[in-house]
């Protein structure tokens, strides 16, 4: 059963108005913590509130700038951790390169394209536009999207 979920998602006494459908289960720290573990660093704050607010699901509003060139994308579904089909562990079993050069993917948009946050210290949660059509050498294909994840949140437009 889905269900839209409005409001604030206060992260360091701000606020970012989002709806989410979702029917994605409900994500304790604990297990927070474990996956966390499995990948080895702690998520960005701002996309760890998010995961324990929504645990992923289906943004409005959903379209955002990827660069004067790209145009724009949008969000299909942001991934959760758990059992449901768009899960974060699957995701990184079949994205494994992208997570290798430093980087989760978080969300898809409706062609197969990744959306990511980046884990290492050089980008740690800036996020990224990775398309899967370009060349991915020297991951070429990657382009820089916000400085973090809730500014990333803040931009997204109907």
């Amino acid at each position: 059963m889905s269900t839209w979920a409005d409001g604030p998602l206060k992260t360091e006494q701000e606020e970012i108005g989002l709806e989410m459908q979702s029917n994605q289960e409900v994500l304790t720290e604990a297990r927070l913590q474990v996956f966390e573990r499995i990948i080895g660093v702690q998520l960005p704050n701002h996309y760890r509130d998010f995961l324990l607010r929504y645990n992923g699901g289906y943004p409005k509003p959903y379209y955002f700038i990827i660069s004067e060139g790209q145009g724009k994308g949008m969000v299909n579904i942001f991934y959760g951790i758990g059992g449901m089909y768009d899960n974060l562990d699957k995701k990184i079993d079949i994205f494994d390169d992208i997570l290798n050069a430093g980087f989760l993917p978080i969300a898809d948009d409706s062609g197969g394209n990744q959306i990511c946050i980046g884990l290492t210290e050089k980008c740690f949660g800036n996020i990224y536009f990775w398309t899967h059509d370009e060349d991915t050498e020297d991951m070429g294909n990657m382009y820089f999207i916000s400085e973090n994840f809730k500014v990333f949140l803040e931009n997204l437009y109907d």
